[in-house]
C-alpha cells in the first residue's frame, strides 16, 4: 500500500528565494522610469546635435527647459551626454529587477556591487542637482525623473544588503523628495510667484 502523499500547508511552504517582492517591484519600476527618462534625453540630445534650433519637447517656460541644460558642459560631465550613463545604468537596474521578480538570487558581492552603484548614482544625482538649480538656474522633467528614482534605489538596496527594514522606512525618501521641492521652490520662487 502506497503512502499517501504528504501535503503542506501554505504556512509551511518556504518563501521563493530572492529578494521580497515589494524590493523586487521598486527596482524594476525605478529602473524602468530611469531608462525611459533617459532614452528621451538621448533622443532629444540626438536631435538638437543635428539641428542646433530644435526646441525639445520639455521647453515648458524659462525654468522648466531641458534644452538650456542639454547645451550645458553639465549635461555631458565625462565628455559624453549623460543621458547615456542613465541608458546603461537604468538598463542594468531594469534587468536586475526583473531577475528578482523571476526569483533570482543574487551573490553577496553582487550586492555590494549594486550598492555601489547607487551610491554612486545617488553622489552624481545630488551634484546634478546642485548643478541645475545653482549654476545652470533651470530644470528638467525627465532629470527630476531620475532625480525621484535614484534615491529610493540606493536606500532600499542598502536595507536589503542590511537584510532589515526599519518601521519607519518611508522616513529617508519622503525627506528626500520634502527637500528638493523646498530647494526648487525657494531658487525659483521669482517665476513660481507670478503664477500665483
Amino acid at each position: 500500500m502506497a503512502a499517501p502523499a504528504l501535503r503542506r500547508s501554505p504556512a509551511t511552504v518556504a518563501p521563493a528565494p530572492g529578494a521580497a517582492r515589494a524590493y523586487a517591484w521598486l527596482v524594476l519600476v525605478c529602473g524602468a522610469l530611469g531608462l525611459a527618462a533617459s532614452a528621451v534625453l538621448t533622443l532629444d540630445k540626438l536631435r538638437l546635435l543635428e539641428d542646433p534650433a530644435y526646441v525639445p519637447s520639455c521647453n515648458i517656460n524659462p525654468v522648466i527647459s531641458c534644452g538650456s541644460i542639454m547645451r550645458t558642459d553639465q549635461a555631458s560631465a565625462f565628455g559624453f551626454p549623460n543621458s547615456l550613463i542613465g541608458l546603461a545604468a537604468f538598463g542594468a537596474v531594469l534587468a536586475v529587477g526583473a531577475g528578482l521578480l523571476a526569483g533570482a538570487t543574487y551573490r553577496r558581492w553582487f550586492w555590494l556591487c549594486f550598492q555601489l552603484g547607487a551610491l554612486l548614482g545617488l553622489g552624481f544625482t545630488c551634484w546634478l542637482v546642485y548643478q541645475a538649480l545653482y549654476e545652470i538656474g533651470a530644470l528638467c522633467p525627465y532629470c527630476m525623473v531620475v532625480w525621484a528614482a535614484v534615491l529610493p534605489l540606493a536606500w532600499y538596496t542598502l536595507l536589503h544588503l542590511l537584510g532589515r527594514r526599519p518601521r519607519y522606512h518611508w522616513v529617508v525618501p519622503a525627506l528626500w523628495y520634502l527637500a528638493i521641492a523646498l530647494l526648487v521652490l525657494n531658487r525659483f520662487w521669482y517665476y513660481w510667484r507670478t503664477l500665483l
